[in-house]
């Protein structure tokens, strides 16, 4: 069965720091860009950051520059989001998902941001809190 579970969500004081983890079964990873995406209540549900499996290129969203890291474990087939200086605002449910894009070249990654591209399939998602 095709699918990404995420994991590592918690309830975070401001300032602390939490590491997600996107892993992925049922196929590997290689020919894929994964996004990491979130979704707070009431609110739409925007990028966060993206990576290409392969090459390990990555992008991020202006809220999150220099907080987050996002990596990749070739051998684990899973991908990873370390989040540092967390702040109420980063308050959601945070979602993986990936886009196919077959051979070695893909458009900026930035691109990728975008949670309406041809992502499948989708995470379950797992709750990240920010608050004292």
């Amino acid at each position: 069965q095709v699918q990404l579970v995420e994991s590592g969500g918690d309830l975070v004081q401001p300032g602390g720091s939490l590491k997600l983890s996107c892993a992925a079964f049922g196929f590997r990873l290689d020919d894929y860009i994964i996004g990491w995406f979130r979704q707070a209540p009431g609110k739409e549900r925007e990028g966060v950051s993206s990576i290409s499996y392969s090459d390990g290129n990555t992008a991020y969203a202006d809220s999150v520059k220099g907080r987050f890291t996002v990596t990749r474990d070739n051998v684990k087939n899973t991908v990873y989001l370390q989040m540092n200086n967390l702040k109420p605002e980063d308050t959601a449910l945070y979602m993986c998902a990936t886009y196919y894009k077959g051979g070695s070249y893909y458009p900026p990654l930035a691109a990728f941001l975008d949670p309406r591209g041809d992502f499948r399939p989708w995470g379950q998602g797992t709750q990240v809190t920010v608050s004292s």
